[in-house]
């Protein structure tokens, strides 16, 4: 029997060469148990033709898939669905009853129901995404990354691969951490004072659950970064919101039973702004004083294409009561997942042992690869590209916004790669965003970062991390223009 060619098509957003795609087509196929032993493939100059393809690719995917057994070839004949393929496991599912679980008492823990602020999968396809924190395919360097990945396959890097390293990490990988990102924030660690993490996201996991329990308090930026709230309530800490002025954290408002200080002084998030070298002095003072842990989350410095960027606050902390947190997945890309904190030993210690028991570590291959891209210097040239470029929708997201009489309510002293902003008193900037999303608008509403019951409804961020220069201008109109047609509805 031959297999019908209608039943083949290429999916529109799939990933890889089209030899691959077609590899995965019809492996799926026998996977699935769509496509039988024995059953014919289409002749490859008529799959090709079906799929638009030349037919030098579908011969070569045919080859591949006759190397792994999944095809086998009758001479003239042509391609098979071989005898060796894998064959999809036949089973009888038990009917299913009706369930007698009460999930709402069996469930001890709830962690639905947060502030996260869900971005569409499908971003790439909306015209103007002012979208914050996904990568710009353009600018990413594909080919030396493959290169480095490729290395990390090799032979000779074999056991980073393979190797279970329990609570151990990379390391190539630590020491280029400890030699040349650290140095350039004016911070000097040992390889023991630093551990690799699944993004900067899970290193804040891991401080909070070794450093606070029910018995102890939290101080947090209001606004913030609305997952770290979430995350903190989940500790059961006691937490205290303290409102960021333009100069962000005021240490004076700290109260004096707090034990952990929460902070981003570089780059505030969400409001982007710069905390002078004095107030880093007065929260460090501030810390002392009340014998508090400060946990820097320094999530943007590299992008600095304004100017250097000021010394991290761990640079100038000399009780080591900082613990420094930095990722690698907002500079390359966000599915990277690696980022890495830098604290005393004693409590890298017990947040290795955390890690351990929860997932071990992240993948010895990806942090081979990344130690090649940083160690090559692909790293450094990948983030002189971003900044040139951030630098030019910068400067175009700035005067779109004056022509069109939008309002900055913060934007990076030394880059970055958002503005925050501020819209009419009564605008209802998550209906905006709703709205914005039928012109094919992406922006981000405001409402999530901050704090209370009685959240300010008409702040919003914009990024331009992945919206071309020249796009930009008509995007800021289109948002201008419904906003004003939309304000007496949102009053």
């Amino acid at each position: 029997m031959v297999i019908s060619v209608d039943t083949f098509f290429l999916k529109p957003d799939a990933q890889g060469t089209l030899q691959a795609q077609i590899q995965q087509m019809i492996a799926e196929g026998i996977l699935s148990g769509r496509f039988h032993v024995g059953e014919k493939l289409p002749s490859s100059r008529k799959l090709a033709t079906h799929l638009g393809v030349s037919r030098i690719t579908v011969t070569l995917a045919y080859t591949e898939l006759l190397a792994n057994d999944y095809l086998t070839s009758r001479g003239r004949s042509g391609y098979y669905v071989s005898e060796n393929a894998p064959v999809p496991p036949a089973y009888d599912p038990l009917p299913q009853g009706e369930e007698t679980v009460d999930w709402s008492s069996a469930i001890a823990r709830r962690f639905t129901g947060g502030d996260i602020l869900r971005k569409p999968g499908d971003w790439h396809s909306y015209r103007y995404p002012f979208i914050y924190g996904q990568a710009d395919p353009t600018l990413f360097d594909h080919a030396n990354w493959r290169l480095c990945a490729l290395r990390a396959l090799g032979q000779r890097d074999f056991t980073s691969m393979t190797s279970d390293y329990f609570d151990r990490d990379d390391p190539l990988l630590v020491e280029f951490i400890a030699r040349h990102s650290l140095p350039r924030r004016g911070i000097s660690a040992r390889p023991q004072e630093i551990l690799i993490t699944l993004g900067a996201q899970n290193a804040l996991w891991l401080t909070s659950r070794v450093l606070l329990n029910r018995q102890r308090t939290a101080t947090i930026e209001d606004p913030c970064y609305y997952a770290l709230r979430d995350l903190l309530e989940q500790s059961q800490c006691n937490l205290q919101p303290v409102k960021v002025d333009a100069d962000g954290l005021p240490p004076k408002e700290i109260s004096d039973e707090t034990d952990v200080i929460f902070t981003t002084p570089s780059h505030q998030s969400p409001t982007t702004g710069t905390m002078p070298l004095n107030r880093r002095k007065q929260l460090l003072d501030r810390a002392r004083e009340i014998d508090a842990i400060i946990v820097e989350d320094d999530y943007e410095f590299e992008l600095s294409f304004l100017g250097a960027p000021s010394p991290a606050l761990k640079s100038m902390d000399r009780d080591g009561r900082v613990i420094y947190v930095g990722s690698f997945s907002k500079s390359l890309f966000p599915g990277l997942r690696l980022g890495y904190v830098v604290g005393s030993e004693a409590f890298i210690r017990e947040a290795r042992a955390l890690r351990a028991l929860v997932l071990r570590h992240p993948p010895g291959h990806i942090q081979r690869t990344v130690a090649y891209f940083l160690s090559l210097g692909h790293y450094d040239t990948q983030i002189r590209r971003m900044s040139t470029t951030l630098h030019r929708r910068r400067k175009a997201l700035e005067e779109a916004v004056e022509q069109y009489g939008l309002s900055i309510a913060g934007r990076g002293v030394y880059g970055g790669s958002s503005l925050w902003m501020q819209a009419p008193e009564g605008t209802d900037t998550t209906q905006l965003a709703h709205t914005m999303r039928d012109k094919s608008v992406l922006i981000e509403p405001g409402e999530q970062f901050f704090a209370g019951p009685k959240r300010p409804q008409n702040f919003y961020r914009l990024g331009y991390s992945s919206i071309p220069t020249a796009k930009i201008p008509a995007g800021i109109r289109l948002i201008a223009e419904t906003m004003e047609k939309g304000a007496t509805n949102w009053t």
